[in-house]
């Protein structure tokens, strides 16, 4: 395995480490898309209780990925320190993520069980895939504009694959109908995160990963450095906040759908308007943050995330074409908010590994994924307090009272714009340049 680092890593390595999108775009979708309305609607559990269950496993990844992060820094192995996890933890995940919707029909309280463990087994495997996976750039390549093309490739195959998991997975549920269309459909997305663990590992296989010398002193000694780090801890406020919007939309997307749009076919709609601008428009964030910087990049990105979703508060009134044209709007920023933090983060890690001379990028992405993976549980959860606050009804097929709709309403549109913009305050403290970390190498 290569150990020196490059300024421009080969395209077939940006390919290969950006397949890895594959894996957490499905698992960062599909539960967040199906798992409340196959609680709710399928099981029957009352949409408060539904929500605990998707929050909780998650909320575990909080406690655990600082440790997923801890074990990387330290494993050795031939094959880098990161690289071996993305295989073990990559299948553990998808076996754990085809029970997930496996549950066998009995009572509501041994199906919720069902769900709970399954749900916990996937956290945790992926808990210990995404964190080696997101601590690779900062080890790849030492420039500040190389990590952002790297992140730019990842980014466009997630957005590729949030699109494709995001409006399959509905879709193969409607086509079989019921319970074997859950089934069905977990089997068909784990294939699908086999697929992304698989092409990381082999893709990344020529990577310049170099050499990981993990910082001393215990995990509570670099977790209290971490935290003392201002510029990551702003960013990651920021990303956090957003993520918990993004929560609350993919969440609310089948119930907008189905009780308001009254349309189970709006699920695909809606996806493709949200996800497919990113397809195309991913390289030109990357292109823009060049030119003005990726803070504000970010920026721009999160205002128009914002105003999509402002605008689609109309969705029970407008003609659907302004719904749409609201989510492609949305769209078009969710690209760029996912670009530039990505970008940044590395940027940050290796800021500190040039002024400390210790490499606590494993931590420093445990955090934030465990960050991450908080705000899009939490996302779900509140759009649940929000359902049950609304008067939701639990069941197949129930009608809906019009505060029920209404509450799906202000879930998916207006609580993510209100979010979105009060993130901003953090990203506004935030002050690290291209030139604090221009060049500044990870000690190989």
């Amino acid at each position: 395995m290569p150990t020196t680092q490059q300024a421009t890593l080969p395209r077939s390595v940006r390919a290969g480490y950006g397949s890895g999108s594959v894996a957490t775009g499905a698992f960062g979708t599909v539960p967040g898309l199906m798992l409340l309305p196959y609680l709710t609607d399928e099981v029957g559990m009352a949409a408060a209780a539904a929500g605990v269950i998707v929050f909780l496993p998650k909320a575990w990844d909080v406690v655990l990925n600082p440790i997923a992060g801890r074990i990387s820094d330290r494993t050795v192995d031939p094959r880098g320190a990161r690289r071996p996890w993305l295989l073990r933890a990559g299948i553990a995940l998808a076996v754990a993520f085809a029970l997930l919707f496996a549950a066998p029909e009995t009572s509501t309280g041994l199906e919720a069980a069902w769900v709970l463990v399954a749900f916990l087994a996937c956290a945790s495997a992926y808990a210990f895939f995404q964190v080696p996976y997101v601590s690779m750039p900062a080890e790849m390549t030492a420039s500040y504009d190389e990590r952002t093309r790297l992140m730019t490739w990842r980014v466009a195959i997630l957005a590729l694959t949030i699109l494709l998991a995001g409006a399959t997975a509905p879709a193969i549920r409607d086509a079989v109908g019921g319970r074997d269309g859950y089934r069905l459909m977990g089997l068909v997305m784990a294939g699908l995160i086999l697929v992304g663990v698989v092409g990381a590992y082999v893709g990344t296989r020529r990577a310049p990963l170099g050499t990981v010398h993990p910082g001393a002193g215990t995990l509570r000694d670099q977790l209290r450095v971490v935290a003392g780090a201002r510029d990551f801890r702003m960013l990651l406020t920021t990303f956090v906040v957003q993520a918990l919007a993004v929560g609350c939309i993919l969440a609310g997307v089948d119930y907008l759908a189905e009780d308001v749009l009254d349309s189970t076919g709006a699920v695909t709609a809606l996806f493709a308007c949200f996800v497919a601008p990113a397809l195309l428009l991913t390289p030109v964030w990357a292109a823009f943050g060049q030119r003005v910087g990726k803070k504000r990049g970010y920026v721009v990105s999160s205002l128009l995330l914002a105003l999509g979703s402002l605008v689609s508060v109309l969705a029970d009134a407008a003609p659907a074409a302004v719904l749409f044209a609201a989510v492609a709007v949305s769209g078009v920023g969710y690209a760029g908010c996912q670009v530039f933090p990505m970008a940044m983060l590395p940027d940050a890690a290796a800021v500190d590994t040039q002024r400390t001379g210790e490499n606590r990028v494993g931590v420093y992405t445990g955090v934030w994924t465990a960050g991450e993976t908080f705000g899009l549980a939490l996302g779900p959860a509140v759009f649940a307090v929000v359902l049950q606050l609304g008067g939701y009804r639990s069941g197949s097929g129930v009608a809906q009272p019009g505060s029920a709709e209404t509450a799906i309403v202000l879930g998916f549109a207006l609580l993510p714009a209100v979010l979105v913009l009060a993130s901003l305050w953090w990203l506004a403290r935030y002050t690290l340049e291209a030139d604090a970390v221009e060049e500044e190498a990870v000690p190989a």
